[in-house]
Protein backbone atom coordinates (compact mmCIF):
# COMPACT_ATOMS: atom_id res chain seq x y z
CA UNK A 1 0.00 0.00 0.00
CA UNK A 2 2.84 2.40 0.77
CA UNK A 3 4.09 2.03 -2.77
CA UNK A 4 0.80 2.75 -4.56
CA UNK A 5 0.69 6.46 -3.83
CA UNK A 6 -2.87 6.05 -2.56
CA UNK A 7 -4.51 4.30 0.34
CA UNK A 8 -7.06 2.46 -1.78
CA UNK A 9 -6.63 -1.34 -1.64
CA UNK A 10 -8.02 -1.58 -5.18
CA UNK A 11 -4.83 0.17 -6.36
CA UNK A 12 -2.54 -2.36 -4.66
CA UNK A 13 -0.98 -5.22 -6.58
CA UNK A 14 1.20 -7.64 -4.67
CA UNK A 15 2.65 -8.89 -7.95
CA UNK A 16 3.54 -5.37 -9.11
CA UNK A 17 5.18 -4.70 -5.75
CA UNK A 18 7.19 -7.94 -5.73
CA UNK A 19 8.33 -7.97 -9.36
CA UNK A 20 11.11 -5.36 -9.08
CA UNK A 21 12.04 -6.52 -5.57
CA UNK A 22 12.77 -10.16 -6.31
CA UNK A 23 16.40 -9.85 -5.31
CA UNK A 24 15.48 -8.44 -1.91
CA UNK A 25 12.89 -11.16 -1.34
CA UNK A 26 15.47 -13.79 -2.33
CA UNK A 27 17.96 -12.32 0.18
CA UNK A 28 15.38 -12.52 2.97
CA UNK A 29 14.39 -16.07 2.07
CA UNK A 30 18.04 -17.20 1.87
CA UNK A 31 18.71 -15.76 5.33
CA UNK A 32 15.52 -17.40 6.67
CA UNK A 33 16.67 -20.73 5.24
CA UNK A 34 20.09 -20.34 6.85
CA UNK A 35 19.01 -19.14 10.29
CA UNK A 36 16.42 -21.89 10.64
CA UNK A 37 18.51 -24.54 8.92
CA UNK A 38 15.40 -25.17 6.80
CA UNK A 39 15.44 -27.71 3.98
CA UNK A 40 13.69 -27.52 0.59
CA UNK A 41 10.33 -28.98 1.72
CA UNK A 42 10.07 -26.46 4.57
CA UNK A 43 10.99 -23.55 2.31
CA UNK A 44 8.43 -24.72 -0.25
CA UNK A 45 5.72 -23.94 2.31
CA UNK A 46 6.25 -20.21 1.81
CA UNK A 47 5.40 -20.61 -1.86
CA UNK A 48 2.41 -22.82 -1.09
CA UNK A 49 0.99 -20.17 1.25
CA UNK A 50 0.91 -17.73 -1.66
CA UNK A 51 2.04 -14.60 0.16
CA UNK A 52 4.87 -14.04 -2.32
CA UNK A 53 2.68 -13.91 -5.41
CA UNK A 54 -0.31 -11.92 -6.60
CA UNK A 55 -3.30 -12.10 -4.28
CA UNK A 56 -6.13 -9.70 -3.47
CA UNK A 57 -5.54 -6.91 -1.01
CA UNK A 58 -8.76 -6.14 0.80
CA UNK A 59 -9.62 -4.08 3.85
CA UNK A 60 -10.59 -7.31 5.60
CA UNK A 61 -7.12 -8.73 4.88
CA UNK A 62 -5.50 -5.53 6.16
CA UNK A 63 -7.63 -5.68 9.30
CA UNK A 64 -6.41 -9.21 10.03
CA UNK A 65 -2.81 -8.35 9.06
CA UNK A 66 -2.86 -5.50 11.59
CA UNK A 67 -4.32 -7.73 14.35
CA UNK A 68 -7.69 -6.02 14.29
CA UNK A 69 -6.48 -3.01 16.26
CA UNK A 70 -8.75 -0.70 14.25
CA UNK A 71 -11.75 -3.01 14.64
CA UNK A 72 -14.82 -1.18 15.87
CA UNK A 73 -17.37 -3.70 17.19
CA UNK A 74 -20.05 -1.02 16.98
CA UNK A 75 -19.48 -0.90 13.22
CA UNK A 76 -19.28 -4.65 12.69
CA UNK A 77 -22.37 -4.56 10.48
CA UNK A 78 -20.87 -1.87 8.28
CA UNK A 79 -17.27 -2.45 7.20
CA UNK A 80 -17.26 0.65 5.00
CA UNK A 81 -15.36 2.61 7.67
CA UNK A 82 -12.40 0.30 7.03
CA UNK A 83 -12.08 1.66 3.49
CA UNK A 84 -11.51 5.21 4.69
CA UNK A 85 -7.98 6.12 3.51
CA UNK A 86 -7.00 7.26 7.02
CA UNK A 87 -8.07 3.89 8.47
CA UNK A 88 -6.33 1.97 5.66
CA UNK A 89 -3.11 3.93 6.25
CA UNK A 90 -3.36 3.26 9.98
CA UNK A 91 -3.93 -0.47 9.41
CA UNK A 92 -0.96 -0.59 7.04
CA UNK A 93 1.34 1.14 9.50
CA UNK A 94 0.20 -0.96 12.45
CA UNK A 95 0.41 -4.09 10.34
CA UNK A 96 3.95 -3.24 9.26
CA UNK A 97 5.01 -2.63 12.87
CA UNK A 98 3.42 -5.87 14.02
CA UNK A 99 4.62 -8.01 11.12
CA UNK A 100 8.19 -6.71 11.32
CA UNK A 101 8.33 -7.49 15.06
CA UNK A 102 6.84 -10.93 14.36
CA UNK A 103 9.41 -11.52 11.61
CA UNK A 104 12.25 -10.68 13.96
CA UNK A 105 10.77 -12.91 16.66
CA UNK A 106 10.33 -15.80 14.23
CA UNK A 107 13.90 -15.35 12.96
CA UNK A 108 15.37 -15.38 16.46
CA UNK A 109 13.20 -18.31 17.53
CA UNK A 110 14.20 -20.28 14.42
CA UNK A 111 17.87 -19.58 15.07
CA UNK A 112 17.66 -20.66 18.71
CA UNK A 113 15.68 -23.79 17.83
CA UNK A 114 18.21 -24.69 15.10
CA UNK A 115 21.15 -24.16 17.46
CA UNK A 116 22.56 -21.22 15.52
CA UNK A 117 24.84 -19.21 17.81
CA UNK A 118 23.87 -15.62 18.54
CA UNK A 119 26.73 -14.09 16.56
CA UNK A 120 25.80 -15.81 13.30
CA UNK A 121 22.05 -15.80 13.95
CA UNK A 122 21.99 -12.22 15.14
CA UNK A 123 23.72 -11.13 11.95
CA UNK A 124 21.22 -13.08 9.85
CA UNK A 125 18.23 -11.73 11.81
CA UNK A 126 19.56 -8.17 11.55
CA UNK A 127 19.96 -8.62 7.80
CA UNK A 128 16.43 -9.99 7.42
CA UNK A 129 14.95 -7.05 9.31
CA UNK A 130 17.09 -4.49 7.51
CA UNK A 131 15.92 -5.66 4.09
CA UNK A 132 12.31 -6.02 5.31
CA UNK A 133 12.35 -2.42 6.58
CA UNK A 134 13.57 -1.25 3.17
CA UNK A 135 10.70 -3.14 1.55
CA UNK A 136 8.17 -1.45 3.83
CA UNK A 137 9.43 1.82 2.37
CA UNK A 138 7.59 4.03 4.79
CA UNK A 139 10.06 6.93 4.44
CA UNK A 140 12.19 5.89 7.38
CA UNK A 141 9.33 5.21 9.76
CA UNK A 142 10.20 1.51 10.00
CA UNK A 143 13.82 1.09 10.99
CA UNK A 144 15.77 -1.98 12.07
CA UNK A 145 16.50 -0.32 15.41
CA UNK A 146 12.82 0.48 15.94
CA UNK A 147 11.80 -3.09 15.08
CA UNK A 148 14.43 -4.43 17.47
CA UNK A 149 13.24 -2.17 20.29
CA UNK A 150 9.61 -3.12 19.67
CA UNK A 151 10.53 -6.82 19.66
CA UNK A 152 12.52 -6.42 22.86
CA UNK A 153 9.68 -4.87 24.84
CA UNK A 154 6.77 -6.75 23.23
CA UNK A 155 8.20 -10.28 23.09
CA UNK A 156 11.14 -10.80 25.43
CA UNK A 157 9.48 -10.10 28.79
CA UNK A 158 6.99 -12.95 28.36
CA UNK A 159 9.79 -15.36 27.46
CA UNK A 160 12.36 -14.24 30.02
CA UNK A 161 10.25 -13.72 33.13
CA UNK A 162 10.93 -16.34 35.82
CA UNK A 163 7.50 -18.00 35.55
CA UNK A 164 7.42 -18.18 31.73
CA UNK A 165 7.87 -21.92 31.34
CA UNK A 166 10.60 -21.42 28.74
CA UNK A 167 13.59 -23.68 29.38
CA UNK A 168 16.67 -21.99 30.77
CA UNK A 169 18.58 -22.90 27.61
CA UNK A 170 15.97 -21.05 25.53
CA UNK A 171 16.11 -18.04 27.84
CA UNK A 172 19.88 -18.00 27.51
CA UNK A 173 19.53 -18.10 23.74
CA UNK A 174 17.10 -15.18 23.70
CA UNK A 175 19.38 -13.17 25.99
CA UNK A 176 22.36 -13.84 23.73
CA UNK A 177 20.42 -12.87 20.59
CA UNK A 178 19.11 -9.75 22.34
CA UNK A 179 22.68 -8.68 23.19
CA UNK A 180 23.93 -9.37 19.65
CA UNK A 181 20.99 -7.59 18.03
CA UNK A 182 21.53 -4.60 20.30
CA UNK A 183 25.19 -4.53 19.27
CA UNK A 184 24.22 -4.66 15.59
CA UNK A 185 21.05 -2.58 15.46
CA UNK A 186 21.00 -0.27 18.48
CA UNK A 187 24.56 0.35 19.62
CA UNK A 188 24.90 2.47 22.71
Amino acid sequence: MNHTGTWDPADASVGDFLAPRGEDIARIMAAVRTIGRFDDPVMALSDELGYLREHPVTVEFLLLWSAGITWDPESAENLAYLADPRVVRRMCRMGADLQLANLLDASVTAGIAAGVDAEEGGGLAAGIISVACELVGDTGRSTPEGVFRTWRVARLPDTLRPDSGAPESGKAGYRAYDAELERLLAPV
